[in-house]
């Protein structure tokens, strides 16, 4: 049988055509990635794709399709990479419309309020963190610190009378 007339779509014509290149293939690859596994895995796909398209493929061809389609798939995969970088790359940060002052303000704020929470005394700040922070109602942290709910309102109102009193309405 001519080489002109073998099928690639036969199995063991093409398993002659993957002893015979695969390796030379993957180096091929390999030096031009750098990349061991990347180098494996384009020729792998080099391969699958031949086996599909095997019947347009002239047998004589093969060697030639699977350089081809090899060298088309690492540069496909180059040029994704530099899209994915020029997009971290452009990827604005946290974008803020309020103004330098109002941000300043904001931050000078959350420090007072950090400040007047930590000055409470231990079951204020208890219940007041309980209640606004961790969404508990009044009778969830009685059960929780083992106090009554009347108890619980009381420790609440004088926290937010404190916090009102040094820092405004909150």
């Amino acid at each position: 049988m001519a080489a002109e007339e073998k099928s690639v779509c036969e199995s063991k014509n093409f398993e002659t055509i993957f002893k015979t290149n695969a390796e030379t293939l993957r180096n091929f690859i390999y030096y031009k990635c750098g990349n061991e596994q990347q180098a494996e895995d384009i020729v792998q796909e080099a391969f699958v794709k031949l086996w599909k398209n095997c019947a347009k493929v002239i047998f004589t061809k093969a060697k030639s399709y699977l350089y081809t389609v090899a060298n088309n798939m690492f540069l496909n995969e180059v040029a994704h990479a530099k899209v994915v970088l020029k997009y971290k790359q452009q990827s604005p940060g946290k974008v803020s419309n309020e103004t330098p002052e109002f941000i300043l303000r904001e931050k000078e704020f959350q420090e007072k309020l950090q400040r007047t929470i930590a000055k409470l005394p231990e079951g204020q700040r208890e219940v007041f963190l309980l209640n606004r922070i961790d969404k508990k109602t009044y009778k969830e942290i009685a059960e929780i610190i083992g106090l009554s709910v009347k108890a619980v309102e009381k420790r609440m109102h004088k926290a937010l009378v404190t916090l009102r009193k040094e820092i405004g309405n909150i």
